[in-house]
């Protein structure tokens, strides 16, 4: 029998069979997804609530809100009133803070196992009672303008990362900042706050990872107690997103800063992510950018720094965890007397000739060290909690999860060739030169 106020999955109460860790499945009643990850290591906890909803759900001409209602979430409730929540944390030698991604919200503590309770109590709270007054909206605005001002408006490569994915994306909003544009976010005010908290902020439409030093009964009796007091919103949150068209012409921007000490050249190309690719394109597309770009034995680093010496450094990134169509980056800095349009010649008569980077040797070596890399972050107890989080986020399964490292070893060659020949094509990219010099 299962506790009172549960609901159970179609599977029950599930745990993990296979390789990995052993993970806990259960909903309540309300809707809320619980996912215990024991980690008895240390007498540690981490406990974390993710909302499905993140800067890519923003209204039309209020990009911005998801984190600045991320900010306000720390501003009071009727129960606890503004700070009371932090001084508890700090006081119990805790550790706190959120974050905001283009597809979900999520807020963590790590305290020792016997306050979990506490720390439940006070995020089921937040997400049912937040309550603040309007005379904190605008310093928080402010706060977050400030932000914006430091990471982006002052700093040359944040302009072109954005200047980049506004490029790539060109009618779904990952082209927007998760921060928001500037102009946008000096006009949010705490109608807008709300408006938005009441459509996502609901136990039906968040999952709840805790991760540590616990018993799984525990966790699910806790979480009845306290985020089982919260009622569920009709359904979930609906997430109404355009789809990004086919690209038709490769795109070119530029930013010249004479902050620039060293020209940069960067790449994108728009390719599925984990939820919109078909079969193994993601795991094909994972790999192939760690045969490319992965440190100094990837195949861009050997033929752009150590043979050619046209770079001085290069490499890649491909970001899978992502809702709907994401992107794959190329990455290289010029060598004295290169400019960034010879050495994208370069790069392009690398990329042209993907198949001699795919040798059985290079891709067997590959699927190690990306296996490895994951493996071993799975011995930090909060990552534990950030992957499973994540994937579920974006409605990827617990088993997805675990069996990813089975996906990424029945990779094959022509696997590989395939997504190199179908989306490493200029159509699809977006280049970006960073440029020291007066702004044209």
């Amino acid at each position: 029998m299962h506790p009172a106020g549960l609901r159970t999955d179609s599977a029950g109460l599930r745990r993990s069979e296979s390789g990995g860790p052993n993970v806990t499945s259960q909903t309540l009643d309300n809707g809320l997804e619980v996912l215990v990850i024991p980690d008895r290591r240390v007498p540690v906890v981490t406990h974390m609530v993710w909302y499905r909803n993140g800067s890519a759900d923003d209204p039309l001409g209020q990009s911005g809100i998801a984190h600045f209602l991320e900010h306000l979430m720390f501003k009071g409730t009727e129960r606890n009133p503004a700070g009371e929540f932090s001084k508890v944390v700090s006081a119990l030698g805790g550790q706190e803070n959120a974050f905001t991604s283009y597809d979900y919200t999520a807020y963590f503590q790590r305290v020792a196992p016997q306050h979990l309770g506490r720390m439940m109590d006070f995020e089921a709270d937040r997400m049912a009672g937040l309550n603040f007054d309007a005379s904190v909206v605008a310093p928080e605005r402010d706060v977050v303008l400030e932000e914006r001002r430091m990471r982006v408006e002052t700093d040359p490569p944040a302009q072109l990362s954005e200047a980049m994915a506004a490029a790539l994306f060109v009618h779904h909003p990952y082209g927007i900042p998760i921060i928001g544009w500037m102009h946008e976010i000096e006009t949010l005010n705490r109608a807008n706050a709300f408006d938005y908290y009441r459509r996502f902020y609901a136990p039906d439409n968040a999952i709840l990872v805790v991760s540590g030093d616990v018993e799984a009964s525990e966790v699910i009796r806790l979480a009845e107690t306290t985020y089982g007091r919260n009622a569920p919103h009709s359904g979930a949150a609906e997430r109404v997103r355009p789809r990004e068209p086919d690209p038709r012409a490769a795109r070119h921007v530029s930013i010249a800063d004479p902050k620039v000490e060293q020209p940069t050249l960067q790449r994108l190309y728009l390719v599925p992510s984990v939820c919109t690719a078909s079969g193994n394109e993601s795991h094909a597309l994972e790999l192939l950018a760690e045969i490319l770009g992965s440190g100094p034995t990837s195949h861009l680093y050997r033929k752009l720094v150590l043979e050619t010496g046209r770079a001085v450094n290069a490499g890649a990134w491909y970001m899978a965890s992502a809702l709907d169509d994401s992107r794959m980056a190329f990455y290289a800095v010029p060598a004295q007397g290169v400019t960034p349009a010879e050495l994208e010649a370069d790069l392009d008569r690398v990329l042209a000739d993907v198949s001699g980077a795919l040798d059985a040797d290079s891709i067997e070596r590959a699927k190690t060290r990306l296996i490895a890399e994951t493996v071993y972050s799975l011995d930090s107890q909060s990552s534990l909690a950030r992957i499973y989080g994540s994937a579920r986020a974006i409605g990827q399964s617990v088993e997805d999860v675990r069996t990813w490292p089975d996906a990424v070893r029945a990779v094959t060659r022509d696997d590989l060739a395939t997504v190199a020949a179908q989306y490493l094509v200029r159509r699809r990219s977006v280049t970006g030169y960073l440029l020291s010099g007066e702004p044209s």
